[in-house]
């Protein structure tokens, strides 16, 4: 099964743990107001790859994944191309290569029972998923990103159930995503899961500015300052004391 492949990154430092081989992939059906990869968004386009293809390009520099790193497939959207990860991640595995998938968890449907069947398998391949999280708010989602969060949260709950370890990461863009309430919210939901390994609270940017107007398309968030990154350790504080209230509720150790 080939793959959508918007473009192959050798060294990513930023990708998950380690040094990382890093597939972009091809089409995403979400409209984050602050994405920085709009040139991803179609479902069309792209160099189509197969498998074993990338497994040959991520051996030229294997050595450099081998303290903790791996192979990390992002976007676009991965999971909108599950039997390409599956095969993919088969053959990553046969190599004892570390899995990441960074994903939003927009693709996942519990209510399709031949997609989740497809899902179990991919999760069997997937050592780590980097959810990422935009809003908690259902409302304040669908405003920011144009769809809902509900299945998002669902597959949260879902990889928890699967053991799969989760990061979970979470821009924060002043006006949008920074309120301490909302920030909280999230917190105590994530707090829940047991297979929640790590929290990446991230600064928004403007750096994609730019690639909007060179692709014509309206940037919704056109006079928005870049987030203040001394202010971010007190937002992943509010985060911070969501999870802690959680955990608090069934271990008072916690």
């Amino acid at each position: 099964m080939q793959g959508r492949i918007h473009s192959l990154e050798s060294f990513g430092t930023v990708d998950g743990p380690g040094t990382r081989f890093v597939v972009f992939v091809q089409g995403c059906p979400m409209r984050c107001a602050y994405c920085h990869n709009p040139d991803t968004w179609a479902m069309s386009g792209g160099t189509m790859m197969e498998p074993s293809y990338i497994i040959e390009q991520y051996e030229r520099n294997s050595p450099f994944y081998t303290n903790g790193g791996g192979l990390t497939v992002t976007g676009g959207e991965p999971l909108m191309q599950v039997d390409f990860l599956i095969d993919l991640f088969t053959l990553a595995k046969a190599k004892n290569i570390h899995t990441c998938i960074d994903t939003s968890g927009i693709a996942f449907n519990p209510d399709n029972a031949a997609l989740m069947e497809k899902y179990d398998r991919l999760m069997a391949l997937t050592d780590l998923v980097m959810l990422d999280i935009k809003h908690i708010d259902p409302e304040k989602h669908m405003d920011l990103v144009k769809q809902p969060n509900k299945n998002i949260l669902k597959f949260a709950a879902y990889l928890d159930e699967k053991k799969v370890d989760m990061w979970i990461r979470h821009v924060v863009v002043p006006g949008y995503t920074d309120d301490e309430k909302y920030l909280y919210d999230l917190g105590y939901f994530i707090g829940q899961f047991s297979n929640l390994k790590a929290l990446d609270v991230l600064p928004y940017h403007t750096m994609g500015e730019k690639k909007y107007q060179e692709l014509g398309i309206d940037y919704r968030l056109k006079g928005v300052p870049a987030m203040d990154k001394t202010k971010l350790l007190d937002k992943k504080k509010a985060i911070l004391n969501g999870i802690k209230a959680r955990r608090g509720e069934t271990d008072p150790t916690a």
